[in-house]
């Protein structure tokens, strides 16, 4: 048995449910995150602790800057926290979720890996998964709806 992964597990397993609020804030946190394959697997990362849902998996990506657009966001923030070069390609799907005290707008692009092996560097850790492999990892809730989305795409993991 591998200790380390058994933490993870029970991590995992213990990872808070977030209620949805009823009340939207103003001006949503807008995120433009990453749907980057290669060989069959997607690339997710692991927040870290200290961060806002620390310690679940997402879809790599961040805050877009005031003029900068969703594209230039994701290939900035995929450079910064993953040290990858992407080309991005078509939004694969776009929500808005109220979070306690915050909502925030999440656009997914469908992104092609261009150079560079991707480095757990603004990230806690990162992983390459199987559409199959997706349900055992612990995501933010507002993911959820496109975590079965891709799990449904078999054309996607090809």
């Amino acid at each position: 048995m591998d200790p380390g992964l058994d933490a993870v597990r029970r991590m995992n397993e213990r990872a808070p449910e977030l209620p949805t609020s009823s009340f939207t804030p103003p001006n949503p946190v807008e995120v433009a995150a990453g749907l980057v394959f290669r060989a069959g697997q997607l690339l997710i990362t692991r927040r870290r602790a200290q961060d806002h849902l620390g310690g679940l998996w997402e879809f790599p990506g961040g805050k877009r800057e005031p003029d900068e657009s969703f594209e230039d966001c994701l290939r900035r923030e995929l450079k910064e926290e993953l040290g990858i070069e992407v080309d991005v390609r078509e939004v694969f799907d776009a929500i808005t979720y109220d979070y306690p005290g915050k909502s925030v707008y999440l656009r997914f692009y469908h992104c092609l890996w261009r150079r560079h092996e991707p480095r757990a560097l603004g990230c806690h850790a990162l992983a390459w998964v199987t559409a199959s492999q997706l349900a055992e990892y612990k995501f933010p809730p507002a993911d959820e709806r496109l975590v079965q989305k891709l799990q449904a795409a078999a054309e996607l993991w090809k």
